[in-house]
């Protein structure tokens, strides 16, 4: 039978064909160092293996500007490559051979199974089920919720939380101590019995969080204001110093040159050092929220410029293993930056008592270093073969980036856990009006349905957290029939 195709179009086939093959070739060769690095020399399971090389190829990829490509396959009714995260070689080697077929040429490449397609999504599938426990019914994506010290003595508020769609409870271990650890997770436990729910529990070790302690304070602080943190001995205050704060971790004062960026209380402050003598620096407040900020005790500070050289595990963290590996289904690990942290992790924990019990790990991506080593960190949590999962901290992680960048960074982290088949959880201010008051903000509704493209999402505790797991419960499951990762599912439309 004749082709249909034009001479022209074939020519013009002809053309994307070497460009595509000669793209793949390149991502193919310049990977291959890399993934090997990545994988050999350990008992890495074959699964991960290729969904590790699989992250290389889509890395090798996004160094490409193929915007210009994309719209020459679109008009001829190929992939535009926008969505091939988990399946990085199988989209190119499909579009090869649709191309090879136009082009009358001979295909260099077989054009994947379905099964081969879609085995990146099976593997996430596999890995998020091994880490949250089995998928809830109505809904991909699970629940967590961060626990309140005072439910330790109200079970009740368990269960209902449970009943409304609760997956995973998360004991924060900043706070309270281990008899209340013990009770939460055993409420936990006995909620999803009996309410026939898998509820898992996760345990948050601190790590080295770098807070206000005590506080001296005249009034709120506005631009142009002075505040001062000393490392050792009281606050106080003189002229031209508006408010002074001890810190929690007095070494930070050390570390810091003039110039460097403060952002207190997840960046509703943010200044400069301006002085500093290793005992105490003054730094120049340039912005606020509206209204100005009161330094407080016990609030979160981040220094976005400073090499502080702090290990992720504190002696703390060390104490509180022993009731993580008791109670808990999943390790929440803050503030790990290197793929050295993973291991110093594991070795704290081969030093306990397992007997038996597969800890899931969670990394907490906070910092712009652990961004840039996200791969490094994902390709050493594999080698170790618990089940592993990431964090995305938008507290913590737009205060130490910049807000403006935040929305930017938590989609590249996305894109790059699921081609690593790695579930992610979209945490911190999910709903946080609903939580707090009872009612929602038009933009949180929207960046809860967002939310859904994670395999998790957090919600932080407050009065009407009951409520606030309701409402997610319902526009998870809503959001999972239209979209799916970076891909519209074109269910059927009834309001019109």
């Amino acid at each position: 039978m004749e082709s249909m195709i034009s001479t022209p179009e074939k020519t013009a086939a002809a053309g994307l064909l070497v460009e595509v093959t000669g793209l793949r070739d390149e991502i193919v060769t310049k990977a291959a160092p890399l993934i090997e690095a990545a994988t050999a020399g350990t008992d890495m399971a074959e699964a991960d293996k290729r969904t590790i090389a699989n992250l290389y190829h889509y890395l090798g990829l996004r160094r490409h500007d193929i915007r210009s490509l994309q719209r020459r396959l679109m008009v001829r009714g190929l992939s535009s490559l926008g969505r091939l995260e988990s399946r990085v070689l199988p989209t190119l080697d499909s579009v090869i051979a649709a191309l090879a077929e136009m082009a009358d040429a001979a295909p260099t490449v077989d054009a994947p199974s379905e099964e081969a397609f879609f085995a990146g999504e099976a593997a996430l599938e596999a890995a998020t089920d091994a880490l949250f426990g089995p998928r809830p019914y109505g809904r991909r994506g699970r629940i967590m919720v961060t626990l309140p010290g005072d439910a330790a003595s109200n079970p009740d508020l368990l269960v209902d939380l449970a009943r409304r769609g609760m997956d995973i409870a998360r004991i924060n271990c900043a706070h309270d101590n281990p008899e209340v650890w013990r009770a939460l997770a055993n409420h936990a436990r006995s909620a999803g019995a009996e309410t026939g729910r898998t509820v898992r529990v996760l345990m948050d070790i601190a790590g080295p969080k770098i807070r206000t302690e005590a506080v001296l304070c005249e009034r709120k602080l506005v631009a142009g204001d002075a505040l001062r943190l000393v490392a050792e001995g009281e606050p106080f205050l003189s002229e031209g110093i508006t408010a002074c704060a001890a810190v929690s971790i007095p070494e930070i004062v050390t570390h810091l040159s003039v110039g460097d960026r403060i952002r207190y209380d997840d960046g509703k402050l943010e200044g400069a050092v301006e002085e500093t003598d290793g005992r105490q620096a003054t730094v120049r407040v340039r912005r606020t929220k509206a209204g100005g900020a009161k330094i407080r005790p016990e609030k979160g500070l981040n220094l976005p410029d400073t090499a502080l050289g702090l290990s992720p595990l504190t002696a703390k963290d060390e104490e509180d293993l022993a009731s993580v590996v008791e109670y808990a289904d999943m390790i929440g690990y803050s503030f790990v930056s290197e793929p050295a942290d993973i291991d110093l992790l594991e070795k704290a924990l081969s030093q306990r008592n397992l007997a038996g019990k597969t800890l899931g790990l969670i990394a907490k991506i906070e910092q712009p270093r652990a961004v840039h080593n996200l791969p490094a960190l994902i390709a050493q949590a594999k080698r170790h073969r618990h089940p592993f999962g990431v964090m995305i901290a938008r507290g913590d992680l737009a205060a130490e980036i910049g807000f403006e960048r935040l929305a930017e960074m938590q989609e590249e982290i996305l894109w790059l856990c699921e081609a690593a088949s790695v579930p992610t959880i979209w945490a911190t201010q999910v709903l946080e009006d609903l939580v707090k008051t009872g009612l929602p903000s038009r933009g949180e509704m929207t960046d809860a349905a967002m939310a859904a493209r994670a395999e998790c999402v957090m919600l932080n505790k407050g009065p009407a957290i009951a409520e606030g797991v309701s409402v997610l419960d319902h526009l998870i499951g809503r959001m999972e029939g239209h979209m799916f990762k970076k891909t519209p599912m074109l269910r059927a439309l009834t309001s019109w």
